[in-house]
């Protein structure tokens, strides 16, 4: 017959149950011995302990280092995500901060024109309101801008708006509670000016992309330099004289190209007043069937 294997033994394993045995053994004789040396001969076991000493120490001083190692890996690691946590948490604060600076300057420079506008309406004795600009065009070539007054606080169509900065445009619809103004650079814009360096006529007229060009009134003769300031000069009784309006920034032929000095994009306020010349105006506006 056959013989079968013993369930759940085999050749290794009986191996490793032997050895293992052995190994108890061994160290139990070792035991014994050391017991015996250290009752019989103290000294020698001294010698013995410290030549174990010898073997273990620098055993025992790597072990050491490597679990310093890993506990400054861990220490390290625990270290780089608090940094990490508290560089997220201070960027967060510099963004809200910079935020409320921004917001605060913009606060500011709003007082600023604020102010600036209330002392003009000061200064400007027949003032009739002081509105906001809530609006204004800049992709269409038509250029208007939205303020926050009307009818009800007295404004009526061709006064004249103006801030602190320079000449806005002329009031064209009015509303209850908002106006509509035609800006200065819209090209039904005309505005009678001179130089203010040497007091020379001429005519401003928008080009419906947010510039103004300005012609003298005598022609053959180029009489503008880059960086001249233009005035209106009060002819045709709507805008008052000597209030600033654009600034020469190229030459075009006999002409010049310029800027407005009171952009509505960088304007918060600005004042409505009456025309320089009311019976001029109406007398202007009045139908042709009716004039004298």
């Amino acid at each position: 017959m056959v013989a079968t294997a013993r369930p759940g033994w085999s050749r290794r394993a009986q191996y490793g149950l032997f050895f293992s045995l052995l190994g108890v053994i061994a160290g139990i004789v070792v035991g014994l011995i050391l017991l015996v040396v250290s009752l019989v001969a103290p000294k020698t076991f001294d010698g013995l302990r410290g030549a174990a000493l010898d073997i273990t120490g620098p055993v025992a001083s790597s072990l050491h280092e490597v679990t310093a190692t890993a506990e400054g890996l861990v220490t390290g690691a625990g270290d780089y995500w608090d940094a990490a946590r508290q560089n997220g948490e201070l960027k967060r604060q510099n963004r809200a901060m910079l935020q409320r600076m921004v917001e605060a300057k913009a606060i500011f420079q709003e007082n600023v024109q604020l102010k600036a506008a209330l002392q003009l309406r000061e200064e400007s004795r027949d003032a009739i309101a002081v509105g906001r600009i809530v609006g204004s065009s800049f992709n269409s070539p038509r250029r208007f801008a939205i303020l926050s007054v009307g009818s009800r606080d007295g404004v009526r169509e061709s006064m004249p708006v103006r801030s602190p900065d320079g000449l806005v445009g002329r009031i064209i619809n009015v509303g209850g509670l908002a106006s509509r103004v035609l800006l200065v650079s819209d090209r039904t814009s005309i505005v009678p000016a001179r130089l203010l360096r040497n007091g020379i006529p001429v005519i401003a007229q928008g080009r419906g992309d947010g510039t103004i060009e300005v012609r003298p009134l005598e022609v053959g003769r180029n009489p503008f330099r880059p960086g001249d300031l233009i005035i209106s000069s009060g002819t045709g009784g709507l805008y008052p004289p000597t209030v600033p309006l654009a600034r020469i920034v190229k030459l075009k032929g006999d002409g010049a190209i310029a800027l407005p000095l009171a952009d509505p994009a960088n304007t918060s306020f600005a004042i409505v007043e009456p025309p320089y010349e009311p019976a001029v105006v109406a007398a202007e506006n009045q139908p042709a069937s009716a004039a004298p």
